[in-house]
């Protein structure tokens, strides 16, 4: 939603944009699923990026950005939005895949990773799928010895936990 409503402020098609999500969870049936498939943290929080990282929890959200144009301005530079790519499995990532988005979004800002200070990432706190992430943001902006600072990384998902169909745009308003 967020892609789409900056690509439309970059087209002229509208003046103002409001992206906003929301996730509850009102069947225990699917937190009981997840947890069986051990896709949930038995401790009950994400260790992102974390040798103790052992799954994800679950979490309720609502979030919402009202986007505009300042002055002929856009304060978000540019998105991206990518399938996976080919994996072993619906929650096994794809690194190169993920190497591909961020490198699209850095094309669509026009700038180079050099230069951004922080990333928000994904980060479920799985021994699956952080590695592939880490090493796509470290593919992409380059180690300690090729940046002039180091980049942030930040993943809400480690303080409220995931709120799966709204956690993109925790994400947002987190980096914001």
């Amino acid at each position: 939603a967020c892609h789409a409503g900056l690509r439309a402020l970059q087209l002229n098609e509208c003046s103002t944009g409001l992206v906003a999500g929301v996730n509850l969870m009102f069947a225990p049936g699917v937190g009981t699923s997840f947890a069986i498939a051990g896709m949930t943290s038995a401790r009950g929080r994400s260790h992102t990026f974390d040798a103790r990282a052992d799954g994800y929890a679950r979490g309720e959200a609502c979030g919402g950005v009202t986007m505009r144009r300042s002055d002929g301005a856009i304060g978000v530079l540019g998105s991206a939005v990518r399938q996976d790519g080919r994996s072993a499995s619906l929650t096994a990532p794809n690194g190169q895949a993920q190497q591909g988005l961020l490198v699209a979004a850095l094309q669509a800002a026009g700038t180079s990773a050099a230069l951004l200070g922080l990333d928000e990432a994904h980060g479920t706190g799985t021994a699956l799928g952080d590695p592939p992430e880490a090493g796509a943001l470290a593919e992409v902006h380059g180690g300690a010895t090729q940046r002039a600072t180091p980049l942030g990384v930040g993943a809400a998902k480690a303080s409220v936990g995931h709120g799966e169909a709204v956690s993109g745009q925790i994400g947002v308003l987190r980096a914001c």
